[in-house]
């Protein structure tokens, strides 16, 4: 299992790692309008999924929009942002911040998402800061699970296999 701290504390993650090579696990989250998606909601598509702990903290949104600025340039990658914030609240803050590229979903509601890929931290509440690519057959391609859940992921590796994926 994936070992993260939070501000140095160690974490208990919740649920299995996911590894390069597996197929994606299923997950139900919500979108903002609180409607359910799952895996299959972006069937055909390369996914790269940031998973952030909080959008509205200084990391998480440099995170998010980094991703956003790539996605537009990228063909046929759509670039998912996972966290438990209030799918409200992410409304919200995209519409605020002018975030066109990036979709955001909510997994406040019983942790699908975080169990399923095993970024559910067990003491916050929270989920640990993470990237994956998955590709149009829904496979794993990348996988970072960020040691240091106020430190930030490798963009130019995720990006990279975004790319390569098909």
């Amino acid at each position: 299992m994936a070992t993260v701290t939070f501000k140095g504390n160690p974490m208990t993650l919740i649920g299995s790692e996911v590894k390069v090579g597996d197929q994606a696990p299923d997950f139900t989250v919500l979108a903002n309008d609180l409607s359910p998606v799952t895996l299959d909601t972006y069937k055909g598509a390369v996914k790269l999924i940031s998973v952030v702990p909080s959008i509205d903290t200084g990391v998480c949104d440099a995170q998010t929009r980094r991703f956003n600025e790539e996605a537009s340039k990228v063909e046929n990658v759509k670039v998912l942002t996972v966290s438990v914030d209030l799918p409200f609240a992410q409304k919200r803050w995209c519409a605020s911040n002018g975030l066109e590229n990036v979709v955001t979903l909510s997994d406040h509601r019983d942790l699908s998402f975080g169990e399923a890929f095993g970024v559910a931290i067990k003491e916050l509440r929270l989920l640990a800061r993470a990237v994956f690519v998955v590709d149009s057959e829904d496979k794993v391609t990348y996988v970072e699970y960020v040691s240091e859940a106020t430190n930030h992921p490798n963009y130019e590796a995720a990006i990279e296999a975004a790319k390569a994926a098909k």
